[in-house]
């Protein structure tokens, strides 16, 4: 029996271990699918946004290889930190180990102010509103009037909507309680979405782009001269000769334009509401943060260098500036790898080295060590990428399996984490999760409501009868 560990239960933990049971190579294979929270599914439950039904759906085709009698679910169990398992500890009681921990920390803007009260990382917004239990129930301040959220990507454009969305609308989700009362009595109007760069080098979605357009008591304000500097805005299908645009960004160029053509009237600096809008949702293009201005020792705007397109592709400084006040500041310039220790790391790719998956330790491939998902390739690509990704990292392993059945593992690797004094939470404990969370939605009217701390999810999980 080939018995492998596999530290994430994420979509590239999940597709790692399907990966695994979907091979012939090696017909009796063992898996146990590790992650620190009690919880699996990772970012599909903690980092889609609670409006977004369909993708968080993904849960139930996840769900299925948790499920299988080949696969054990092994919560509450932390790999490298000071209160979990270190990774030669878990090499002895598995074959191997494959670590698909994703990439959980923020890239930060590196400038004066950043740190200051109202200012804060678009991943920390979107564990609140989706009760991660790291950041727990404490209520996230919403009575700004104007919030900027810097970044062009479609976690800006997720994080952009829930400010703009009504709590009404939210109610039928998951958002926990105290996320909704606090959305609920959100004083924000403007919401301003800003990139360094132009719209044809945005990183949103056009199907993201759009839902910006659809929501209620909403309005989207664009920019024609911003969009006008784009030279591939103002052509696209480019000069003789030129390659032309990929799809997604001639639709999303499409998109803005369409909104434009009403913003003639609502330039920077009109009024919040504009057109009988409750909200107002701003695209903003070629504005490069490089202060967070503070007023009474909290947020009190960001002043923005402005750019122009290069010729090269990328942009530079005109020497104009301008000011855009906001009491609430989410940064989402993209997320960065965080390192296991135990594990190398690339510092400065935020990867931990490797080659086709396999670990390598001084330039060498460690026996038994493997990575998958964006610990490995970076924090690129949608979901469905990392089911590549982790047949590649599993081809590797299987050409390895005879070197790496040769050597013994634990009979009962629970056994030794609980030796170890480590808790795990199994299958049954979050089918109780479940169950606790549906039970607090029925008490609130709603549908399941996800508990947002700790000590719930464990009480929850220990109470494997209800």
């Amino acid at each position: 029996m080939l018995s492998v560990a596999v530290v994430g239960s994420g979509p590239s933990g999940v597709y790692t271990a399907q990966a695994l049971l979907q091979q012939s190579l090696v017909p009796d294979v063992r898996v146990h699918v590790l992650d620190r929270l009690p919880t699996p599914y990772g970012l599909v439950r903690y980092g889609v946004a609670p409006d977004h039904e369909k993708i968080k759906s993904l849960q139930n085709s996840l769900r299925a290889v948790l499920e299988d009698e080949r696969v054990t679910f092994v919560g509450n169990v932390g790999v490298g930190g000071a209160d979990g398992v270190s990774p030669a500890r878990l090499a002895e009681l598995y074959h191997a180990v494959v670590y698909c921990v994703g990439a959980s920390a923020d890239r930060p803007l590196a400038v004066p102010g950043e740190s200051l009260p109202g200012s804060y990382s678009a991943t920390r917004f979107v564990s609140w509103y989706s009760a991660h239990p790291d950041i727990g129930s404490d209520p996230f301040e919403l009575d700004a009037r104007s919030a900027v959220v810097i970044g062009v990507g479609n976690v800006a454009v997720d994080v952009a909507r829930i400010l703009a969305r009504g709590a009404d609308e939210l109610r039928t989700t998951d958002v926990p309680p105290a996320a909704l009362s606090a959305l609920a009595a959100s004083r924000v109007r403007d919401v301003h979405i800003v990139g360094r760069r132009g719209p044809s080098q945005a990183r949103f979605t056009t199907k993201e782009l759009r839902e910006l357009g659809a929501l209620p008591g909403a309005r989207v304000v664009v920019d024609p001269a911003e969009l006008a500097l784009d030279p591939a805005y103002a052509a696209p299908d480019g000069p003789p000769g030129s390659l032309p645009l990929p799809a997604v960004v001639r639709r999303n160029l499409e998109v803005l334009r369409g909104w434009s053509a009403g913003a003639a009237e609502d330039v920077p600096g009109g009024a919040p509401g504009a057109a009988g809008a409750a909200r107002r949702i701003r695209l903003r293009f070629f504005l490069r943060p490089v202060e967070v201005l503070e007023r009474a020792g909290r947020v009190a705007g960001v002043r923005f260098a402005r750019t122009a397109p290069d010729g090269a592709g990328g942009v530079r400084d005109t020497g104009a500036y301008e000011d855009v006040e906001a009491q609430l500041v989410l940064r989402a310039v993209g997320y960065r790898g965080v390192e296991l220790p135990g594990l190398p790391f690339d510092p400065a790719r935020g990867t931990v080295p490797h080659a086709a998956g396999r670990v390598l330790r001084d330039g060498s491939p460690s026996p038994g060590e493997y990575v998958a998902g964006w610990i490995k390739r970076g924090p690129t690509g949608v979901i469905g990428s990392n089911r590549s990704c982790a047949k590649e990292t599993v081809a590797s392993l299987l050409k390895d399996a005879a070197g790496l059945t040769r050597r013994a593992a634990a009979d009962d690797p629970l056994a030794m984490l609980r030796a170890w004094g480590l808790r795990p939470v199994e299958w049954a404990g979050w089918l109780s999760i479940e169950r606790a969370e549906a039970e607090l939605g029925r008490s609130l009217g709603r549908g399941p409501v996800k508990i947002p701390d700790w000590p719930g999810l464990l009480a929850a999980a220990r109470d494997e009868t209800r």
